[in-house]
């Protein structure tokens, strides 16, 4: 019985996806991300619990990444999809080579042997809650804004396309991840976990995105220096 546990769990995880993605075309974005979020949540807890219960298998590893493809990459996708559906008619389509990205980056990852500590490229989770909280946070501001206002179907298919590059990059990206709890060989990951609360306090759910632009910048910049 328990060996079936940590699939029912990414099952979660996959409804959520759905879900996200209906009310995503739907037009609620606020939903959409939050359903996302939850997501996040069973997709951080069947991997513990399948190593917990020692009942980890190959069925369970790629049930995972569909699961993880449909609630990080389909669902994001819906929504920036949805945001700029009613600007123009054809070009919002294109915001679908973001999940066909995620795909490859999971099974990337799936055979990566170089990521049991960090990440090679951009996480799939890290990508949907920047794409989910830039459009619930500043989604009205950025259609007003003086310059992404007039060229916002660009700006945000430009935008598309820098994460696509970055899930399937070489850049290696820290985990937060602990061997030990000292702050030496730390520095880079209890840095980040500081800065993030003043970003949320300041930014709200738009601050979930600045996080995830920052991850992106800190890891380039460590890896630059290392």
């Amino acid at each position: 019985m328990k060996k079936h546990i940590p699939n029912t769990i990414t099952c979660c995880n996959l409804i959520s996806g759905c879900i996200a993605t209906y009310f995503a075309f739907q037009g609620d974005f606020r939903l959409a991300l939050l359903f996302i979020v939850i997501g996040a949540v069973f997709d951080f807890f069947d991997g513990m619990v399948a190593r917990l219960l020692h009942v980890s298998s190959p069925i369970g590893k790629e049930l995972d990444s569909l699961a993880d493809d449909i609630t990080f990459g389909f669902a994001p996708s819906a929504i920036v999809y949805g945001y700029l559906r009613p600007d123009t008619e054809l070009l919002p389509f294109i915001v679908f080579v973001m999940a066909a990205f995620s795909a490859l980056r999971l099974a990337k990852f799936n055979l990566d042997e170089r990521q049991a500590m960090g990440f090679i490229g951009l996480p799939t989770p890290a990508n949907a809650l920047f794409w989910g909280s830039l459009i619930v946070g500043a989604g009205e501001w950025m259609k007003s804004a003086p310059f992404i206002g007039p060229n916002l179907s660009l700006v945000i298919l430009a935008g598309v396309f820098i994460s696509c590059w970055l899930l399937i990059s070489e850049i290696p990206m820290f985990a937060l991840k602990f061997k030990t709890w000292g702050w030496k060989g730390n520095e880079i990951k209890y840095i980040f976990l500081l800065s993030c609360i003043p970003l949320l306090l300041l930014l709200g759910v738009t601050g979930l995105a600045a996080i995830i632009a920052w991850y992106v910048i800190l890891s380039i910049a460590t890896n630059k220096t290392t």
